[in-house]
């Protein structure tokens, strides 16, 4: 007993060693956070991890404005997707201990799902190249909140999709629901659910006394912060819509010290019979050959010249991010109970413990567009993405660009010739052609948006009324019904408020979290609706018009 307790005393000093960063540092740090680092403000917690070791370990705000707690390094976060990685892991390893393989197609264990006449495997689904639509936004679409779902009613949901987004293999698309269903196949395949499984096979192993997958919104989560939003008046509330009890896609509950435990292990490779990080690691391959750069659960990019790897989590008031530089050994990570940006605020931290080893980031003495023709100016307006239909947003100030999207708003800074650059290693190319200036968008070696730049359309009262009338979705058991408002039509979905939609091109409108598509029959009048939600998530989900 002893001996165990000299032990455990110092596997804690080992987590918990006192911070040795080098001057100044520590300070520069301090003050990226000082923000948060108030009595009536929501902030961050930050563990910067170097050769396996806290360099540094902080808390900065208050985990619960109401009861004035503060923050700590030990307090418990929703970690949102960053929850995708342990998920994958457990998958991998059920792999090894013969349970399941990637390559099966998730109709052998989930057969309740359509066969689309094209196999979906859980390789696919690890790799977002499934083509399965994002549940979170049928959720949203659908007229419902994020509440508590159980599994079987998301299931379900899935299961009434009569459409992909894309064929499996020939796509990238973010989808929350390959995450969602692994889970189910963790449970249907091991006789164990993931939170079991994943206790047993990761948390236990490695020592993470506190993170475990929350599948049950009624227990109590020793150390977990309140997540906020933000106000009016530098005010914040609560958001109290975070116990759905799904699991897989989001779900799990870590903190810090924790996640040292698990960034020690992708040197260590503890876990498992040895193929965890092959697995975890090896990016996707479409059926064109291209390789994408989303492995299992985690992003492979780069920052500011240094290969990472990372992964978001950003899921109702909770902001979370993972950043790590293998080749460094240093990890950044950045856990805040308000809508924080943990990304960005994790790469200036890396600015501030690798600045020998990064390049530049500064555009700001690189030359305007003028060699190809193009500046600021020349490029504003409203741009709609060919796939989604999503509407992308340019304004000018002087010679710098700022981006407009679903999903946020983005500086972008003049880098010559036709291109300008922005936070987290955004890319805007902008050409020319077809008597059309066009946009691109990528980060990361994906493209997040291509499209053309339109002149809106102003149809009047009369021309809105052929639209006017209810539309019914079978996939989502739901009713759009449409009216006009002061010159404007308006959307109510269920018992929700109603939401003005903005005409973008003919027969196209821009809605609160989609896109709507009218259809016309032969005789052109309007006979339905194709639905598209917000960043490219649900494609093409058909309403028809009822009397």
């Amino acid at each position: 007993m002893r001996f165990a307790t000299i032990a455990a005393l110092a596997l804690m000093f080992m987590v918990h060693a006192p911070s040795i960063a080098a001057d100044g540092e520590e300070q520069r740090v301090d003050q990226i956070f000082a923000p948060y680092d108030k009595a009536d403000s929501p902030g961050c917690v930050l563990g910067a991890i170097r050769d396996g070791r806290f360099v540094y370990r902080k808390a900065h705000g208050t985990a619960n404005l109401e009861l004035g707690v503060p923050l700590s390094p030990e307090s418990v976060f929703d970690m949102g997707s960053i929850s995708k990685q342990f998920t994958a892991a457990a998958v991998v390893m059920a792999a090894e201990q013969g349970y399941l393989s990637l390559d099966d197609s998730i109709r052998k264990y989930i057969p309740e799902l359509p066969d689309y006449r094209q196999p979906i495997t859980l390789r696919h689904m690890l790799h977002h190249i499934s083509g399965f639509r994002d549940q979170s936004s049928l959720l949203v679409i659908s007229g419902r909140n994020l509440d508590v779902h159980s599994t079987d009613e998301l299931i379900d949901l899935v299961a009434r999709q009569k459409a992909l987004n894309f064929n499996p293999g020939s796509e990238w698309s973010y989808s929350n629901t390959n995450y969602f269903l692994l889970a189910e196949v963790v449970k249907r395949a091991t006789k164990k659910s993931l939170a079991q499984f994943a206790a047993e096979h990761i948390f236990q192993p490695l020592g993470m006394a506190h993170t475990r997958f929350h599948d049950d919104h009624t227990v109590v989560v020793p150390g977990r912060v309140s997540a906020y939003g933000p106000g009016t008046d530098g005010h914040f509330f609560v958001n109290w819509s975070t116990n759905p009890d799904w699991v897989g896609d989001r779900g799990l509950m870590s903190n810090v010290d924790d996640l040292l435990l698990w960034d020690r292990n992708f040197y260590e490779n503890r876990l498992g019979k040895g193929t965890l990080l092959t697995e975890m690691l090896a990016p996707a391959t479409l059926k064109s050959g291209k390789r994408v750069n989303y492995a299992l659960g985690l992003i492979l990019g780069t920052y500011r010249g240094l290969p990472t790897v990372h992964h978001e989590g950003d899921v109702l008031g909770y902001h979370t991010s993972v950043l790590r530089f293998p080749e460094q050994r240093f990890t950044v990570v950045c856990l805040c109970n308000v809508s924080a940006g943990a990304l960005s605020l994790a790469s200036r931290v890396a600015d501030v413990f690798l600045e020998k080893d990064l390049r530049s980031s500064s555009v700001a003495s690189q030359p305007a567009n003028t060699a190809a023709g193009l500046d600021a100016l020349s490029l504003v307006g409203d741009y709609v993405d060919i796939r989604d239909h999503s509407l992308w947003s340019f304004t000018a100030s002087g010679a710098d660009l700022s981006v407009r999207a679903s999903l946020g708003r983005a500086a972008l800074r003049p880098a010559g010739g036709n291109r300008f650059v922005g936070p987290g290693g955004l890319i805007a190319t902008f050409v020319h052609s077809d008597d059309a200036m066009k946009a691109t968008i990528d980060r990361d070696d994906q493209t997040l948006f291509t499209g053309a730049r339109i002149e809106q359309v102003h149809p009047s009262e009369s021309a809105l009324a052929a639209y006017v009338g209810s539309y019914k979705s079978e996939e989502l058991d739901a009713i759009y019904r449409l009216s006009i408002d002061n010159g404007s039509l308006m959307l109510r979905v269920n018992w929700n408020p109603l939401v003005k939609l903005t005409p973008t091109v003919l027969d196209e409108f821009d809605g609160e979290h989609m896109i709507l598509v009218f259809r016309r029959n032969a005789q052109r009048r309007v006979s339905g609706i194709r639905v598209f939600a917000r960043g490219d998530r649900v494609r093409d989900l058909t309403f028809e018009k009822v009397s």
